[in-house]
């Protein structure tokens, strides 16, 4: 009677393409998580040297502006590479 328990434990494709959803969901929600965070520091601090020195304000606008981009293109390529591992099972 234990054979049923020794099917379970046998390494299959359908576990494998379980534990490639879980590790992209994961890996997509970590990223999404970062780029908030990231995108929430910028704008802090972009605030925060607008208030002392308002007189550079444009240039630290287009500064943090330029930097959210590449944090949310970090976060995006992060989320595709998620979603290529989900699709490859």
């Amino acid at each position: 009677m234990m054979y049923p328990l020794l099917q379970a434990a046998v390494y299959s494709k359908e576990y494998m393409g379980a534990y490639a959803m879980l590790g992209a969901g994961l890996g997509a929600g970590l990223a999404i998580i970062g780029a908030g965070i990231g995108i929430g520091r910028i704008g802090g601090q972009a605030v925060e040297g607008i208030a002392r020195q308002p007189e550079m304000a444009g240039t630290i606008q287009t500064a943090a502006m330029i930097f959210a981009g590449l944090v949310e293109g970090a976060a995006l390529i992060a989320v595709v590479v998620s979603f290529l591992i989900v699709f490859k099972f």
